[in-house]
């Protein structure tokens, strides 16, 4: 199997693997630009009966191939075949190959990631005829995908000046770039390491990751359970290495790697209404694989989960770690095409990751300028014809009685700060019992984008009081009982005004015509549990200038990975 981009490998041939990825030093290469490296000529598309378009060792893939017949070539009574396409499905997991196949034309397509594409822009806009127009969104990882971490880094703030080693040309760039923008830091801030392979070599991110001055690595999810001893904190036997452990995957920052599907700008302007009905086959086939998902009992989803099987891992048997690549994808239909594609107000829309992308890319001089990316611009009313999508709204995506216990308890236990990744504040006014937009729209506006990205994280609300009022009280000589009640009367308060800055938040993205999901807010009221200026003993320090007593009012917020406690997650 090619090892290039074939970033969610199953765990059935991961251990067969691991023999050589620990075998030798990892090799690294220097410059992880395909501008630097890639020199094909431009070359007119190949024409023939059938038109060769790239699949990768990836779960929306599944889809390609159930549209084709759950074959390499189209059959006529499958949906690419109603539709008059003719097309031959090859696996091209080696990103840098499938650039110099589009380059040539052997293929007038790409497949990858958003990034990825930004990633060849350089090289295939150099001839206008292979400029790539973006013309399909397949998926969001939602799982497959993580950053792993040795001790002593806890949140993604605590990477700066770290060496991370991760793959070039690979899936993981601007993954990586989005969690450390998001951390308020850029790609100059960390050392980057970057090796030929992603997985199953002795260059790879996993194999760097037992180097010694190696402190965290981009890899796929099988990789980083074995690193990290099952997903939790590496032992240091077997193949793990101890103290690691997996800081954030994709199944938090779920609108992270967005998979996609471009075509040359020569062929897009030739044959238009053939890749339109490429287009409509994709959608067509998210419907029904979504359909025949829901009986795993059913001979058509077995017959696709082989087919699956053998054209993306070598094996018809291996049906189960197909039924897992599946999994570890976000698939995006219709809908989710539109909002991508066209909705100005959606925090994680092409032209926003665009721009982030380029950004950051340029910064580490991984591309030279930035080379806009141009989407196919459908009509999509047209392309409804024949779907069932309905425009519903989304439904929540966990439970909330559960979050709150959840969060809850680690209240109790004095663990909300266990697996949060962000975490920021708001101040307010004493006695001040509105938040409003016209002073906390900087603020309201970066919930908006995390809770946009990090659709599997939980953001709790936490709101906080002064605690000068039960102070005053106590030197006066107040009992228990009073002092209990003014405890609990802050705490009140600070949960009242939390739930106000959330509903204020959630209003505020509605008037941007953003819908959040409610169920991904939890609420705290500490209090005066927890001031800014510490405890002395079991009471709050008193504040010893106005600085310390105002910074005690305020709202935390807090962005916390909850991928352990999988109940929380209502299925799909």
């Amino acid at each position: 199997m090619n090892k290039d981009f074939g970033r969610r490998l199953v765990l059935c041939v991961f251990s067969v693997l691991i023999t050589t990825t620990v075998a030798a030093a990892p090799k690294y290469i220097s410059s992880p630009s395909l501008d630097k490296v890639i020199n094909t000529p431009v070359g007119k598309v190949q024409s023939g009966q059938e038109v060769n378009v790239p699949i990768i060792t990836w779960g929306a893939d599944i889809r390609t191939i159930y549209a084709n017949g759950n074959s390499s070539s189209t059959t006529s009574n499958s949906i690419f075949g109603k539709l008059g396409l003719k097309l031959k499905l090859q696996r091209v997991d080696v990103f840098r190959q499938q650039v110099e196949d589009y380059l040539s034309g052997k293929s007038p397509y790409l497949r990858g990631t958003l990034g990825m594409i930004n990633m060849a822009a350089e090289v295939t806009s150099r001839d206008g005829r292979t400029k790539p127009i973006i013309i399909y969104q397949l998926s969001e990882s939602a799982g497959g995908d993580a950053l792993v971490v040795k001790p002593g880094i806890r949140r993604t703030k605590d990477l700066r000046g770290k060496t991370i080693a991760l793959q070039a040309y690979g899936p993981h760039v601007d993954y990586l770039a989005q969690v450390l923008a998001d951390a308020g830091l850029g790609m100059a801030d960390v050392n980057l390491k970057w090796l030929p392979d992603l997985t199953g070599s002795d260059n790879t991110p996993m194999a760097a990751f037992y180097e010694k001055d190696i402190d965290a690595a981009m890899v796929i999810i099988p990789d980083a359970l074995a690193l990290t001893s099952g997903g939790n904190v590496g032992t240091g036997s077997e193949d793990s290495v101890r103290g690691a452990r997996i800081l954030l995957s994709t199944k938090t920052a779920n609108k992270v790697i967005a998979d996609v599907y471009a075509v040359r700008a020569d062929y897009f302007d030739q044959h238009r209404d053939e890749v339109q009905k490429f287009v409509h086959g994709l959608m067509k086939a998210q419907e029904k694989v979504h359909a025949v998902s829901k009986n795993k009992n059913s001979a058509e989803f077995r017959d696709m989960m082989q087919a699956g099987a053998g054209l993306l891992l070598d094996s018809k048997q291996a049906v189960s770690d197909t039924e897992a690549l599946y999994a570890d994808a976000d698939h995006v239909g219709y809908k989710g095409n539109i909002k991508f594609f066209t909705d100005k107000h959606y925090p994680r829309n092409f032209d926003r990751r665009n721009n982030s992308i380029q950004r950051a890319f340029k910064s580490i001089g991984l591309v030279a300028r930035n080379t806009p990316l141009q989407h196919a611009g459908w009509n999509y009313p047209k392309l409804r014809a024949g779907l069932a999508a309905t425009s519903g709204p989304e439904q929540p995506r966990f439970h909330q009685d559960k979050v709150n216990k959840v969060v809850t308890t680690r209240q109790q236990q004095g663990r909300l700060d266990e697996g949060a990744l962000i975490s920021f504040e708001v101040y307010f006014k004493p006695n001040q019992k509105s938040f409003t937009p016209d002073h906390y729209s900087k603020e309201f506006d970066r919930v908006i984008e995390l809770a946009s990205t990090y659709g599997g994280a939980v953001i709790t609300v936490e709101g906080h009081s002064d605690p000068l009022g039960y102070l005053r009280k106590k030197k006066t000589g107040a009992n228990s009982i009073v002092l209990r009640q003014i405890t609990q009367s802050a705490k009140n308060l600070s949960y009242t005004r939390a739930a106000e800055v959330r509903d204020s938040i959630i209003n505020y993205a509605k008037s941007k015509q953003v819908i959040l999901d409610t169920s991904q807010f939890a609420l705290v009221g500490h209090g005066i549990s927890a001031p800014k200026n510490g405890l002395c003993g079991s009471d709050p320090c008193a504040p010893k200038n106005e600085n310390e007593w105002r910074a005690n009012m305020r709202v935390e917020f807090r962005l916390i990975q909850i991928e352990a406690e999988s109940e929380v997650f209502k299925p799909l």
